[in-house]
């Protein structure tokens, strides 16, 4: 049975342990997903205990982009910030959220089963991290100036190595190729091709704007409305795939803090993990003021993605390309 924020669509909830798995899924559907398509459902199973309640998360893949993620990556990493937000919300209704990931090889839909475990302690953290679910957005613009304390960096990587995952940040040089990559994504021409050759110092630029040429446009679902006439830009480049921005015209704007979300493998437990490390830096940089903009165009493309991790993160797996940083205005969904 399919959900979407405007409630849990008819799932069978009752009883206490009832209103605790619909509290959570509720919760669940306001996760972040690539290009906003919320590729997941839910369904519940319990003979009406806590000890019996089980929510379990399922990728829906008729919502999936098979030109943009035709191995499903994309698709889990979102399902993995979903079942981030679903244990967050378990937590703070007071139970222990009991996980197993992948529970059965014969069903590849059913991405994990949680179970209402015994009585949690609510502590502020998790108040504190619950309370962004609703309130966080993606940045669609360039960020006002200014760098994010090095205390307030430690806690968003900290946040990604709790869930296994690492979020590595990006020197100057990485951001100057990751930068060049997105636009030759995104405009394939022959000087954003120059452009990233020479970043990448041995990257053949053939190899970059040939993919980029066949890959597909990113989804506008969701985005807002550039004002007219208004060009703005990031210093290098952060293209957005041809997006609107929504940034109120700052041509002036900062980039923020680059940064790439890896994980050691690159199964699909890898991508689960990978979403839920995103999604707690994204709730945790919430409580710190940031927003968050998204660039996973290069990331689509086979030969980039494996140019990206072999080349500057030492064989690491790319999952999500993120900028962060504080936003005055223009936050959309």
């Amino acid at each position: 049975m399919n959900l979407d924020r405007a409630g849990t669509g008819g799932v069978d909830v009752t009883g206490a342990a009832g209103e605790v798995a619909r509290y959570a899924i509720e919760a669940a559907v306001w996760a972040p997903s690539i290009h906003d398509t919320q590729p997941w459902w839910f369904d519940t199973c319990s003979s009406g205990s806590y000890a019996d309640m089980v929510v379990r998360l399922h990728a829906d893949a008729e919502r999936r982009s098979r030109a943009a993620d035709p191995e499903g990556r994309e698709t889990l990493i979102s399902c993995g910030a979903a079942l981030c937000t679903l244990r967050l919300a378990v937590l703070r209704c007071g139970r222990d959220p009991q996980v197993r990931v992948l529970p059965d090889p014969g069903r590849p839909g059913l991405l994990a089963e949680v179970r209402l475990g015994g009585p949690a302690l609510v502590t502020a953290e998790v108040r504190e991290l619950y309370g962004q679910i609703r309130c966080r957005r993606s940045h669609r613009g360039p960020f006002l100036g200014g760098r994010p304390g090095a205390s307030v960096l430690s806690r968003l990587l900290a946040e990604a190595r709790r869930e296994g995952a690492a979020l590595q940040l990006a020197s100057e040089g990485v951001r100057l190729v990751l930068a060049a990559l997105t636009k030759a994504d995104e405009q394939a021409d022959e000087q954003a091709d120059e452009q990233a050759g020479e970043q990448g110092r041995r990257l053949d630029p053939g190899s970059v704007g040939e993919p980029a040429r066949r890959a597909g446009p990113a989804s506008r679902r969701g985005m807002a409305v550039r004002p007219a006439g208004v060009e703005v830009r990031t210093e290098p480049s952060f293209p957005g795939r041809d997006l609107p921005w929504a940034d109120g015209g700052n041509p002036a704007g900062g980039m923020g803090v680059v940064a790439v979300l890896t994980t050691d493998g690159d199964q699909r437990r890898d991508w689960l993990t990978a979403g839920q490390a995103l999604q707690r830096v994204l709730l945790r940089a919430g409580a710190a003021g940031m927003a968050a903009a998204f660039h996973t165009e290069a990331l689509q493309v086979p030969e980039l993605r494996q140019f990206i991790g072999c080349r500057l993160f030492d064989g690491a797996h790319p999952q999500i390309v993120v900028r962060l940083g504080a936003a005055r205005t223009g936050l959309g969904p």
